[in-house]
């Protein structure tokens, strides 16, 4: 795979005891030292008229001033310094260049994934929340809608939280289908089932919210099951991941039970599916918090697509973990 990466991205740090640190990347990038494919590209920072085409103008003066003046607890869980905000713009940055490289094609041992941190499906147009200040998947989205490079951009967001902020985005979009998978009841108290878009989005948001202690087995029946034949319908341009890594069994904020070659199984489904709709497909980090875990699994994940093949699933989905599939696809059908 090819990895966009800037240096700016770690100089967002809230602290030794914040989940979401720094590390994060430094984990990854020395579990891909191994690799002699990994490849890094570091794209250049999102523009402030990339950012503002998805964000209000007063929230991010506001973020800039807040880091300008030296940051702070935005909220009990988003912590600024004063290098958050180059951070943050090289993170939406190298997540437009995921998106604009699979719109262009890159795909195999070439297909994009952004290191970018802090992470942002969290944050909607107006605010920060949840560790994250710009969308960095909602701008790599409009930034190829923009350009005209995409017609219609479809997001998958495998993360364990469900992306709030990005669901708000494009919540009466026609041209952005959001698809999450995540843990029911869960940070945030948003992602129901019955939160399938308004508006002209009517039918292009789907939420896919599993108990605890679900197991990948699930995951890949939803992604196969209901992801996979919505998305067909939707006939995007680009498929882009939203990837946390935080549903791994030893994440330290989940209760999910996903393995690290369960992680390799997902990303061969969503490639399974990007293909199936003729979509290029790009990778952007979100979470991921047991440094071990969010390596490996990121390894793996790059492993994948080094030609080599995922490990076969045989494990049963559970009940409860049927019960919501089978629900999400009657909701499909319906809308």
């Amino acid at each position: 795979m090819r990895f966009g990466h800037r240096a700016a991205c770690l100089d967002h740090d809230p602290g030794p005891r914040h989940p979401e640190s720094p590390n994060r990347v430094r984990a990854i990038r020395q579990a891909l030292a191994d690799a002699d494919s990994a490849e890094y590209v570091a794209a250049e920072p999102a523009t402030r008229e990339q950012v503002l085409a998805v964000h209000d103008e007063d929230y991010v003066a506001e973020f800039q001033r807040f880091c300008a003046n030296g940051g702070g607890s935005w909220d009990a869980d988003t912590t600024a310094v004063e290098r958050t905000w180059e951070a943050a713009l090289a993170s939406a940055g190298l997540a437009i260049w995921s998106a604009r490289r699979a719109v262009a094609g890159d795909d195999g041992t070439r297909t994009p994934f952004s290191l970018g941190r802090p992470p942002g499906h969290h944050a909607p147009a107006d605010d920060a929340r949840g560790f994250c200040f710009l969308n960095n998947v909602a701008i790599a989205a409009q930034s190829v809608l923009d350009a005209g490079l995409a017609d219609r951009v479809a997001i998958v967001d495998w993360d364990i939280h469900h992306g709030n902020g990005t669901q708000d985005i494009f919540y009466d979009r026609a041209d952005v289908y959001y698809a999450s998978i995540h843990e029911r009841d869960s940070y945030p108290p948003s992602g129901y089932i019955h939160e399938t878009g308004t508006g002209d989005g009517e039918g292009a948001t789907l939420n896919i919210a599993f108990p605890a202690g679900t197991t990948h087995s699930a995951y890949l029946a939803a992604l196969d099951e209901v992801v996979g034949p919505a998305l067909e319908r939707f006939d995007p341009d680009v498929v882009l991941v939203s990837a946390g890594f935080d549903g791994h069994e030893y994440d330290p904020i989940s209760q999910q039970r996903i393995s690290t070659d369960g992680y390799t199984l997902l990303a061969e489904r969503v490639r399974s599916i990007a293909t199936d709709c003729g979509a290029g497909l790009g990778f952007v980090l979100e979470g991921g918090y047991d440094l071990e875990m969010l390596a490996e699994s990121v390894r793996a994940v790059d492993a994948f697509f080094e030609r080599e093949r995922p490990a076969e699933d045989s494990a049963a989905v559970l009940d409860g973990a049927r019960e919501v599939i089978d629900r999400a696809r009657k909701q499909v059908e319906r809308v």
